[in-house]
């Protein structure tokens, strides 16, 4: 998708900032304006996101709009939703980020949770960095209860696991 995206908006940088800000925060784009899923966003603040000024967001919406390939994109992208990443220390909740040594590898969702749960921890959210658009993707896993330090010889050996971290 990202590279459908890039090739759109070729020879403009600062719209292609714009793209990437709507797509990292799951903002979709109707009728020539932005939403987070239903609640309109003023063009202002994306320009402030994506460090540009407001008519380049204009610009960037009218391509978007007079494009069908990047209409069909942008009309269809929602926000995945909360993440509890951030609270999850206030919450007791356990939280293990792995970094892959190749996002493409398959099975490093699947047998990271598989570990948790064979240790008795259920996954309360997973979260997964788009390889495209991320130029470090991880995966992250939030548990149900703080993630032993035992665990992480076991992730590890994960095939194509390269890094984790347990916090």
């Amino acid at each position: 998708m990202w590279s459908n995206v890039k090739k759109h908006f070729e020879g403009h940088p600062e719209r292609l900032r714009v793209a990437r800000v709507l797509i990292e925060n799951g903002l979709n784009v109707r009728d020539g304006k932005i939403y987070l899923n239903e609640i309109e966003i003023p063009p202002v603040r994306v320009a402030k996101a994506a460090e540009v000024d407001r008519r380049t967001v204009k610009e960037a919406l009218n391509a978007i709009r007079s494009d069908r390939e990047l209409r069909l994109i942008f009309e269809g992208i929602r926000s995945a939703g909360l993440s509890l990443k951030e609270i999850a220390k206030h919450l007791d909740l356990g939280v293990v980020e792995i970094t892959p040594v190749d996002a493409k590898t398959l099975g490093i969702l699947a047998n990271s949770a598989m570990i948790l749960a064979k240790n008795g921890l259920s996954v309360r959210q997973a979260i997964v960095d788009d390889p495209e658009l991320s130029p470090e993707p991880k995966l992250t896993l939030i548990a149900e209860r703080k993630i032993p330090g035992n665990l992480i010889p076991d992730l590890l050996n994960v095939k194509g696991v390269a890094k984790v971290s347990v916090y």
